[in-house]
Order: C-alpha cells, then structure tokens, then sequence
C-alpha cells in the first residue's frame, strides 16, 4: 500500500526480485504504471477509506493466490510547517491521521484474517524517526506515526499465537516527494533572503542531526523489508527499525 513511488515503490521493486507475486494499492493513478512496469497487480483506492482496503484484500487474495506478507508505506503530511504547533489549525490533522494512522488500521483489519487463518506472514508499517522524538515540523504527521509504532506493537500481541508478526521502518532523511514537502513549507516561513534550495537545505539538516551524515536511499527500505518478510526474521516482531544514519539513539 503506498507503492507508486518512493519508498513503497522500492519495496514492491525489491520482493519482485525476489521472486513475490506483489499487489499495489494506492490512491494515485500512476500506480498502474507501477504495476505494469513490475509484473504486479494493481488496485487503485483510497488507504484511508476501509471499504476500498477491503476491496484490495478481496482482489489480491483471488488474483495472487495469497497474501502472506502487507507493508503500508502510504503517508501524507500536513503541508504546513507546524513550528509552533498553533502555525497549524485542527483541521490540518484530519487527513493526516486518516491516511497515516487509520491507514495501518483498515489494512490490519482487512488482511489479518487471511494471516491469521494461514498461520503464518508479516505486516510491515512504515514510520518515521519524527514519530520518535517529537519532532516540531508536522504535529500531525509526528503524531500519527507514532500512533502507527504502538499500533504495531498491538497487532504483533495479538497476532503471535497465529504466527504473524508485525514491525516497523522508520526512514530517517530519504529524498522523496513527502521530505520535498517539508522543506518547501519550511522555506515558506523564512524571509527570501534566509530560504535555501533543496539541496542545500538537505545537507545542512542531513549534517547536523544525522552522524553518518549522508542521505539513506529507498533500497536499503527494500532489503531491510525483505529481510523481514524472510524466515531469517522469524523472531523479529514488535520491533522499530531505524533506518536513519544514527539519528534516532535510544539509550
């Protein structure tokens, strides 16, 4: 779910090469292209509307076979910069939530039953490291990410007696369509003298919260989300993967 692009998109790249038969639900029209250019099926709906999740369940389970393995890589931010969170009015958070949170619930609602039934496969949701460290640049999408870490942690107690598991990725700076978004409702803030490019704006932000300090690329969500679709991940569950050059350190 989430797989036009980014790191959705790489995630469904990685499990074809594996040799997965994928499905890919997104709102946006474009994921047929997708589809096509992977060899995968396609269902176009809305993550935030559970009817359409469940319509995407139903449609991937006749056509695949089975479905053993879900990764919900669909996200919004809220496009405003929300420092202070009083920059943003309640209503920005509506469809944030809907999406990022109430997303990974109409996807564990509509496919946990095939799971659970099997005996077996994984959700995989993905997070953010701002969902982590109460990050002041989007509230709203801060808070439904972190909303999706301790949702994951319920599905992966209620799931292990039926041998499923759940985890989490959690991207760091990764150069995507939603990051660009970030940047551009920041820069919107500043006076023009003060605003940056993109690039620049980057690597100033990459070189100050990130010790590895460089960028983390959309493959590295693929193998990592392979890995834990594998049998090697057997006893990985409940977990919160950061994949974020050292930015998030728990002591």
């Amino acid at each position: 779910m989430g797989g036009s692009q980014g790191i959705g998109r790489s995630i469904a790249e990685t499990f074809v090469k594996e040799g997965a038969r994928v499905g890919l639900l997104d709102c946006d029209e474009g994921v047929r292209k997708t589809a096509a250019e992977l060899e995968a099926e396609v269902s176009v709906g809305d993550i935030a509307k559970l009817q359409d999740v469940e319509v995407a369940a139903e449609q991937f389970g006749n056509s695949l076979g089975s479905v053993r393995h879900v990764v919900c890589a669909a996200a919004v931010g809220s496009g405003k910069f929300g420092c202070p969170f009083w920059n943003l009015e309640p209503d920005d958070w509506s469809r944030v939530l809907e999406v990022n949170l109430m997303g990974a619930v109409h996807a564990a609602h509509a496919f946990s039953p095939v799971l659970r039934e099997a005996k077996a496969g994984s959700f995989l949701f993905l997070s953010s490291v701002a969902a982590q460290i109460g990050s002041p640049t989007d509230p709203p999408y801060s808070a439904a990410k972190a909303g999706v870490i301790n949702f994951m942690q319920v599905i992966a107690k209620d799931l292990a007696p039926f041998n499923v598991r759940a985890n989490c990725l959690s991207p760091g700076m990764v150069k995507t369509g939603l990051n660009q978004s970030v940047w551009e409702a920041g820069q919107k803030t500043l006076p023009e003298e003060e605003r940056l490019d993109y690039e620049d704006w980057a690597q100033a932000k990459i070189k100050s919260i990130s010790p590895l300090g460089r960028w983390q690329e959309p493959g590295e969500f693929g193998a990592m989300a392979a890995f834990l679709a594998s049998e090697y991940a057997c006893n990985i569950t409940g977990q919160t993967i950061n994949i974020d050059g050292g930015q998030v350190m728990h002591s």
